[in-house]
């Protein structure tokens, strides 16, 4: 039997996912059960676009909970414990800087689960997270990226 795939999660990224979980199976299940109940009272199912609609959910949310019990059970909790030695690790926040234009990037290295470019929460999978992993501060990193070669120095790890 193949092993399931580890899923690094920090703690608020594991919270997500069981809170997640609890309001699908508690409240999400329930909603459409009754959506599909009053559909069905509509008669004609052949024809009946709510049915049709309520039904397609259920598949989805039904798939969404196995989906989280996987990652739950295959779940390992990250904690930043790296950046006591000031390498990068996973739950590090890291700043770097570009060196070609001066800008400064914060990031946090969470696993691909958690990945929010938007909240910058990058994936230790990606191209920049890969680069980084195990380097320290003041370290220079040259990530190819799809807009070409890029240089980083990071200025911090916490």
């Amino acid at each position: 039997m193949k092993k399931e795939k580890e899923v690094l999660l920090t703690l608020a990224g594991l919270k997500k996912l069981e809170d997640e979980l609890k309001v699908l199976k508690s409240l999400r299940r329930r909603e459409v059960a009754q959506r599909i109940k009053q559909a069905i009272e509509f008669g004609d199912l052949t024809e009946n676009s709510e049915y049709e609609d309520a039904k397609n959910e259920q598949a989805f949310i039904e798939g969404r909970i196995l989906t989280l019990e996987k990652m739950l059970r295959n779940a390992r909790i990250i904690d930043g414990e790296s950046a006591a030695t000031g390498e990068v690790g996973m739950g590090s926040t890291v700043v770097l800087r570009d060196l070609e234009h001066g800008d400064e990037f914060e990031y946090t290295i969470v696993g691909s689960v958690e990945t929010d470019p938007v909240d910058k929460k990058i994936s230790n999978e990606s191209p920049v997270g890969k680069a980084i992993l195990g380097k320290r501060k003041g370290n220079v990193v040259e990530i190819n990226v799809p807009a070409g070669l890029v240089k980083y120095q990071i200025m911090d790890v916490s």
